[in-house]
């Protein structure tokens, strides 16, 4: 369990093909704290650390995760947003993520709002987003601004724009999508 209230960045040092899985080795200011076998949120994917290493950490991908999120574009070099997992006596500064992407979204419009960033990311599917409701990107706890079918828009403050990969992102990247919990939960319960 996360909260969407990113920790640090980290960058990719190795990408390492093994049959159909990805290891990837990242190196960040929080890998020299990390354990073995525990859970650790890159772009909003939960992830298993499997090897720490000085400043380093080394988790693995199945098939299933790289199809079904952005992980499979990653190279060495790429910057990740990483969240270690929620302490059950901690503030839930952002909102519920679980750490399981829905879906991959697409940057459509970036726009400079003088001081902030408006970002526009369309989906595919029958997923609902609220105005005001939380969405996750790239593991990034955010608020909705503007709902419509299919895309939605949320605002970027400089502090977010420069301590996550928002500042590397342009229209058309691939961004991971993890739509609120509770919205699942009232759709499959109303039948969507």
């Amino acid at each position: 369990m996360f909260t969407g209230i990113i920790e640090s960045l980290g960058l990719v040092k190795k990408v390492i093909q093994e049959d159909s899985n990805l290891h990837l080795v990242v190196e960040s200011p929080i890998s020299a704290l990390l354990k073995i076998d525990q859970s650790i949120a890159h772009n909003g994917i939960c992830l298993t650390v499997v090897a720490v290493e000085g400043d380093t950490h080394t988790v693995t991908a199945i098939d299933e995760t790289i199809k079904k999120t952005n992980l499979g574009t990653w190279k060495v070099g790429s910057k990740l947003n990483l969240e270690r997992c929620m302490q059950m006596n901690g503030r839930l500064d952002g909102h519920i993520v679980q750490g399981h992407v829905d879906q991959i979204g697409k940057v459509v419009n970036i726009q400079n709002a003088d001081g902030s960033w408006i970002y526009t990311i369309a989906y595919e599917g029958n997923a609902v987003t609220v105005e005001k409701g939380s969405i996750t990107i790239n593991g990034t706890s955010l608020t909705v601004v503007d709902s419509t079918s299919n895309s939605f828009s949320v605002h970027i403050i400089p502090y977010t724009y420069e301590h996550t990969n928002f500042h590397t992102l342009q229209v058309g990247d691939q961004v991971n999508l993890e739509f609120d919990i509770i919205g699942k939960y009232v759709a499959k319960l109303m039948g969507k």
